[in-house]
Parts: structure tokens; C-alpha cells; sequence
């Protein structure tokens, strides 16, 4: 099978049309302010800001902002159009599945742009990726991260993010080394210590989904690949489950190395609980002696550090780096 190359999206300049969107979830009437919070931190960054129609306090479907179907109309019609350079996903959810294969990939490949979120979102991401080469932006989205996690950091660090964000958009060098945060852990040191590799990543529960669809990543795409994902709820044994999901698809004798964001809302990971996270994956490695970094700063603890999917990193767990080693846009 032929794996497309990496599609980068053409690098945003100041004063491009960033589109928040749902994606997925609807907006709750209590989140209308972090909206609000979010337009004007993309602002600060130098784009203008719409809101897409469907997200629109009160509005909803079932668990969703809309059909799975006028969900996908709406996106399609942002792929289609010219004039958006980017789009945020207003929040996460469960309603990508249900319009994957409604998405207009032509439209993807004729313009790729950033698509930003995580959580539901990080679905897209995989699945675009699998099917055009799209990088995806596994990166804050503008209810819970923008326009929330943001706000409550002190402004010097709200500063650091809001330059990293602007240099990923716009910016055709790459950002290098990403800002290590104090509880980044080194779980396994792995041999050789150093590894580079291509991003690929999301919440975990959704990479698993993501391999039992037609859009699936094909197994050649995870060698030498650097895994990143992160969780949220559920029980902890949960993701030992989804661990040995991937170690049976063979998806864990193919990577270089692995990034585990920090953990939220999990039971049976409550502190000084037994096993932690760190004795759950090491316990499904094995012996595979790759590096391992833990407690990163990605998902739904927020706020988010980028993690463009499909792009080169270089991970040295014991020196607890990161780094980014091509840019996400051209």
C-alpha cells in the first residue's frame, strides 16, 4: 500500500480567517464566554475570527452540535472555501464517527489547512491523515483550552503558548525543542535513548477506534513512529485494555518511542493508587526497550503543547525532550 507523503497546509499570515467550528459536541449556554475568551486569543495571534453557524449555544442533536451529517456539510463547506485558512473545533464529543466517511478528502488534498482540537477531534486527524497525508493538529481547541485552561496559567506562560501556537501556524521553520513542563517523567530511557520519528497520536480510546474502520492507518505507518496519546475517563484498567489492543495489532513492535500525556479524570488512578500509569505501560512493553516519556502536556489536562500528527520529532526520554524537528505548515 502507498503511503501518502505528509500534507502540509499552507502557512497562515496575519490577518488570514481562522473558523471555529463544532465538530462534534454542541455548546452549552454556560461556555458562550470561553467562545467568546477563545476569538480573542486567536485575535491576539493576528487572525480574524468567525464562528461557523452551527455553534450556536442551545443547539444540538442528541449528544451533538448537530446530524453527523450537517455536521460534515458544515466542515465540507470550510474545506471548500478559500477564503478559511484554519479551522479550531469548538469542543470535543462523540460524533466524529459517525460522518468519517462524509468528509470531502478531495477538498483536503486541493487546500490542506490546520484542522485544531483533540479529545473526539484527534479522530479527524488520524483518519485524514490515513487517507490524504493531512497533518493534524492534536492542539488546544476553544472551549475547554483556549478559552478555559488558558486562562487560568500565569501570563507569562499564557505568552509562551500563544508565540508557540502563532510560530506553528505561520511559521515555516521548525518550532525545535517544545517548553519541557516540571511532571514530564522519563518511564523508560530505552536503548538507543535518542529517537526521531513521525508524530502519531490522540486519545487513546479513539486510535484504537480509528483501527477498526475502513479509514484505518495502515500498519507500515506506525514504523519508527513515535506514539503520543493521552485519557480521559473511564477506568484505568481501560487503558491497559487499548494498550494490548495495540501490542496484539502489532502497532507497539513497530514504534520508536512513545509520549503519554498526563492522565484526567481516570479511576483507579487516583494518587497513591496501584498500578499508576507508568507500572500500566510498562506493563503492556514488555520487553521492548523503546523510550518513554510520561506526563506530558497533551489532551485534556490542558492546556495543550502542539503535537502536529505526520511530522518528524526527536524524543530522548532521559534528557525528558521533545522536540519537533520539521515545520507543520509550508
Amino acid at each position: 500500500m502507498t503511503i501518502p507523503a505528509p500534507l502540509r497546509p499552507r502557512a497562515l499570515k496575519p490577518g488570514d480567517l481562522v473558523v471555529v467550528a463544532a465538530l462534534s459536541g454542541p455548546l452549552p449556554a454556560a461556555y458562550e464566554p470561553n467562545v467568546e475568551r477563545a476569538v480573542a486569543v486567536l485575535q491576539g495571534m493576528g487572525f480574524r475570527v468567525r464562528r461557523a453557524p452551527l455553534l450556536r449555544a442551545g443547539r444540538g442533536h442528541w449528544w451533538s452540535a448537530a446530524t453527523p451529517a450537517e455536521i460534515a456539510a458544515e466542515l465540507n463547506g470550510l474545506l471548500r472555501d478559500p477564503e478559511v485558512r484554519a479551522i479550531v473545533a469548538a469542543d470535543g464529543g462523540q460524533t466524529a464517527l459517525g460522518y468519517l466517511d462524509l468528509i470531502d478528502v478531495d477538498a483536503v488534498r486541493a487546500d490542506p489547512k490546520p484542522i485544531l482540537g483533540y479529545s473526539d477531534i484527534s479522530l479527524l486527524h488520524l483518519v485524514l491523515h490515513a487517507r490524504t497525508g493531512l497533518v493534524g493538529f492534536h492542539a488546544d481547541m476553544a472551549v475547554p483550552g483556549f478559552g478555559d485552561t488558558w486562562q487560568s496559567v500565569p501570563e507569562e506562560r499564557r505568552a509562551e503558548l500563544s508565540a508557540l501556537y502563532t510560530r506553528l501556524l505561520t511559521g515555516t521553520e521548525p518550532l525545535g525543542a517544545l517548553p519541557t513542563g516540571p511532571a514530564w517523567e522519563c518511564w523508560r530511557p530505552g536503548r538507543p535513548g535518542r529517537v526521531e520519528g513521525p508524530l502519531i497520536g490522540a486519545v487513546i480510546n479513539r486510535i484504537v477506534l480509528a483501527q477498526a474502520t475502513p479509514f484505518a492507518l495502515p500498519p507500515e505507518r506506525f514504523d519508527g513512529a513515535v506514539l503520543f496519546w493521552e485519557e480521559m475517563g473511564g477506568h484505568a484498567s481501560h487503558v491497559w485494555s487499548y494498550l494490548q489492543v495495540l501490542r496484539h495489532c502489532g502497532v507497539l513492535d513497530r514504534i520508536a518511542g512513545m509520549v503519554v500525556g498526563v492522565p484526567r479524570e481516570i479511576a483507579g488512578l487516583e494518587p497513591g493508587a496501584s498500578p499508576d500509569l507508568r507500572e500500566i505501560v510498562l506493563d503492556v512493553l514488555g520487553g521492548r526497550d523503546i523510550p518513554v516519556l510520561g506526563n506530558v502536556d497533551i489532551g485534556h489536562a490542558g492546556p495543550n503543547l502542539p503535537m502536529p500528527v505526520g511530522i518528524r520529532a526527536e524524543l530522548d526520554a532521559s534528557r525528558r525532550r521533545l522536540a519537533l524537528l520539521e515545520p507543520a505548515v509550508s
